[in-house]
Order: structure tokens, then sequence, then C-alpha cells
């Protein structure tokens, strides 16, 4: 028989004053395609950041192939290094874009990159660094930034599960020369789908906007390219220069007004997810579960669980013990583990060569994340967390 209880990976994310506002717009505009609704939104999100340009898209997925699209037109291809713990999109967007993919294990006080590998895999083919601050933890430090911009390596962040986390008093996604967001149903907030490319740069900026809108000329916004290259292909129409071979990956006025109105809450709902994250932590058994992460500016939008034991059978029944006490769960953490065993990656990836990643494996194996919802009240936690403590397998 399955408990009464029920704690879910996400609810609530979509509000009902979000469907007020959303019926409102609706009901009083006609134009629903990019407009000025976008732009406001992307405005307000790089305020909110701390950086000049964002480039709304469709989903943290566009973000990211957008991205390394624009660093092979503008820097040219080579090796990009890679976390095996992200969304599958990251590494998607290397390939796809003809770069070479180069893993390195992860930390498991931050389940981002281990920056000494990082450092030791740089060679004269590294193009760019694209690291992944996994399930809200900061995966930045000094001493890889200092390297990369004295070796003048490109740093790419994905930010798309760590809204507002911070290192040094910045947020993250601001370091970069390019960062990517996802908004995501589950994520910090949400348009349903969509994302955000940030950056200072302003080539990078104008380059994204022509590749999100089908690589034509007149979505640049730089009025004095656009006139000079008007006069070179005189006999295009002015309004029709494709000037690269770029994609529709455009969002819409509609998940504009949501992300604007989400964002207006964003701070708050990141404020009351860190302290659930930190009771989840406080009352969590010590002996059956990893707690050793480094809350450092962290903004959790789950909690993620790793066992310490390293049974199989254990982790089996852990799980139906989970279902069976209504916790919905994913296994693996950030993209279901570790990427380098899916097949996508079979010609990428040597095999038997995972021995190499012992951090990742784990992670793979006995790791989990379950929903962090601002909503949760400290009740709901200490029986969830009493539910975990109770689990005889593990």
């Amino acid at each position: 028989m399955k408990s009464k209880f029920f704690h879910p990976l996400m609810f609530n994310n979509i509000s009902e004053n979000d469907k007020k506002v959303l019926s409102k717009f609706i009901l009083n505009n006609d134009i629903f395609t990019q407009s000025s609704k976008v732009k406001q939104f992307e405005k307000l999100w790089s305020n909110w950041l701390g950086v000049k340009y964002s480039i709304f898209v469709n989903s943290g997925s566009s973000a990211n192939f957008l991205t390394l699209a624009a660093i092979k037109i503008l820097y040219g291809k080579g090796e990009v290094i890679v976390p095996p713990l992200t969304w599958n999109s990251d590494i998607v967007s290397v390939i796809n874009n003809s770069f070479k993919p180069v893993f390195v294990d992860i930390n498991l006080h931050n389940l981002s990159m281990n920056v000494d590998q990082v450092l030791k895999n740089i060679n004269k083919n590294t193009k760019a660094v694209f690291i992944t601050h996994a399930q809200g933890f900061n995966g930045l430090n000094e001493k890889l930034l200092k390297t990369l911009n004295k070796k003048k390596i490109i740093l790419i962040e994905d930010v798309c599960e760590s809204h507002g986390a911070m290192f040094k008093n910045r947020k993250l996604g601001s370091f970069g020369k390019i960062s990517n967001f996802s908004f995501y149903y589950a994520h910090h907030m949400s348009t349903i789908e969509g994302g955000m490319v940030c950056t200072n740069d302003k080539k990078i900026y104008e380059l994204v906007k022509m590749l999100r809108g089908h690589g034509l000329l007149r979505e640049s916004g730089n009025i004095k390219m656009q006139n000079n290259l008007k006069k070179k292909y005189k006999k295009l129409s002015p309004n029709f220069i494709f000037l690269h071979s770029g994609y529709n990956m455009r969002s819409n006025e509609l998940q504009a007004v949501l992300g604007i109105n989400q964002l207006k809450r964003l701070d708050v709902n990141n404020k009351k997810r860190i302290i659930n994250f930190k009771n989840f932590l406080r009352l969590l058994d010590k002996n059956k579960y990893y707690v050793d992460y480094d809350l450092k500016g962290n903004s959790n939008y789950a909690f993620p669980l790793i066992l310490k034991t390293n049974s199989i059978k254990k982790r089996n029944l852990f799980e139906k013990a989970l279902s069976k006490g209504g916790i919905e769960f994913r296994r693996g953490n950030a993209g279901g583990g570790n990427q380098m065993r899916q097949p996508y990656l079979k010609n990428y990836v040597k095999k038997n060569s995972f021995s190499k990643y012992p951090n990742v494996e784990k992670v793979h194996n006995f790791g989990y994340y379950i929903g962090n919802s601002p909503y949760l009240k400290k009740n709901n936690i200490i029986e969830l967390v009493k539910i975990l403590n109770n689990i005889k397998c593990i």
C-alpha cells in the first residue's frame, strides 16, 4: 500500500497570477510573435543578471547550440572541455558545431567539473571550457578564471539549473564570455519552454540574434553594418539578406510576458529554496547520504541526494522505497548521470574508460534529485526527511 504522502518534483511553478497576466495580455493584444515584450524581458533579465546583452530563445538547448555556433563563426573550431554530468544539449551543441568534446570528472561537493582536471586538459587546441553549474551549485574558482583569462580560452557558463547562484558576490552567468539559461517548467522560473543567451560582447550579441532569426541581417540591430552590407549585396532584397546559415529559434510574446511576471518573484523564491535545502541537509542521516556540499552562493531548485552505499541491490530497494513513500525522483541528477554512457556518444568515448571518472560514476549509479519548491512548508521537509532516514535497506 502506497503512502498518502506525495512529494512531487515540482508544483505551482505556473501560478494563478501568471495565468491571469497571460489571459489579460491575450485579450488586449494582437501581436504574439517576437516583438516588444521579448525585448522588454531581455532587458529586464540583463539588468537582473548584470550583463549588457541577453537574447531570448525557445529553449535552453537552443541557447547552447547558438552559443557554440557563434563561437565557431567568430573564433574557429577546436576542443571544448565539458563535464560528463550535464544535460545532453551542452555536449550535442559541441558535437553538432564540429568541436571535439573533452571530458573531465566532477567534484561531489559541487557536482561541477574538477578544476584541476580542467586545467590539466588544456592544450593548444582548447577553444573553450563549457562549465555546468549543476543543481544550483557554483562551479567557479579564482584559479580557473585566472588561467582561462591568461591563456585566452573562452569560458561558457551553463546556468540552466542555477538561476541566482553566486560567486564573489556576482551572479553566475556574468563571468563567461557567453552564458546560457533555461526556463523549462521545473527550473527556478519558467516560461514553460524557453532559454536565454547572455553576453557582454556586442559582436556575439548581434551574431546570436541573427542566428536565432534565420541568419537574417536585419535581426542584428546594427544599422551601420546593415547599411554597408546592403550596398555589398545590391541584388538582394534589403529585408532578406541571409548573412549566416541560421535557424528559427525565436521565442514569442506570451512566453516573454510569463518570464517578466516570474522574474518579479525569482529572488524571493530562491531565498526560500536555499532555506529549504539547508533544513533538508540538517535533518538528513549523514550515515546514509552524502551531505558535504559547498553551499557558498548556492541556489538549488532541487534536493540532490547521493547514497553512501555502493550496492546496486540496495539502490534498487531504495528506489522501491521512495516510490512506496510517495517521493518522486530522478536518478543520475543532471541529465540522468554520466553522459559518456549514452548511445549518442559511442563514437566519442573509449569503451571501458569509465573507471577514470569515479565521481560522475558514483552520481550516475547512486545519485538522485527530488523536488525543492519554494512553496514547501517546513513540516513537508520534516516528513520527507523522516521517510528518507527510515529507509532500512541502505
